[in-house]
């Protein structure tokens, strides 16, 4: 009952394409960044592509950015991976009993609760831009480098 992580790992393939243009990553060099495997980098960039975010090539490493990372907010990344079929960030338990008062209810009662935080997350989302990641990245990265 974990919440999908294709979220946070479009944004961290985002931010590795953003930081490298220069030098882009390969599918297998951002699985190994991501912890994951390259099929599942690529079933995700697949999303980012159609979703206009990231522009590939055949017989080309990684990808570039299809817009300035100002105006790709964390929300447009969200909807991006979310699946369709998905209720989004909360689904409810596929067989409550409908014998009990609670199990026959629950779906009705939780609903306009878990609409409201739905929408929240995504307005908090918008507040945010791939450029607000990948600076953060810089900065700890530059400071590290300091340190050593």
């Amino acid at each position: 009952m974990r919440i999908n992580t294709r979220f946070t790992v479009a944004v961290h393939i985002l931010a590795l394409i953003a930081l490298n243009d220069a030098d882009p990553a390969t599918s297998e060099m951002m699985a190994m960044s991501v912890g994951n495997h390259p099929v599942a980098v690529r079933q995700v960039m697949s999303s980012l592509k159609k979703a206009g975010l990231i522009i590939t090539q055949n017989g080309l490493p990684g990808g570039q950015l299809a817009k300035p990372q100002e105006e790709i907010s964390l929300c447009e990344v969200y909807q991006a991976v979310k699946k369709s079929n998905e209720s989004a960030l909360f689904d409810f338990h596929p067989n409550p009993n409908p014998e009990c008062p609670v199990g026959c209810n629950i779906k009705a009662a939780l609903n306009p609760p878990l609409i409201h935080a739905q929408r929240a997350m995504e307005n908090a989302l918008k507040d945010y831009t791939l450029k607000d990641i990948t600076a953060y990245i810089s900065e700890k990265y530059a400071e590290e480098n300091e340190n050593h």
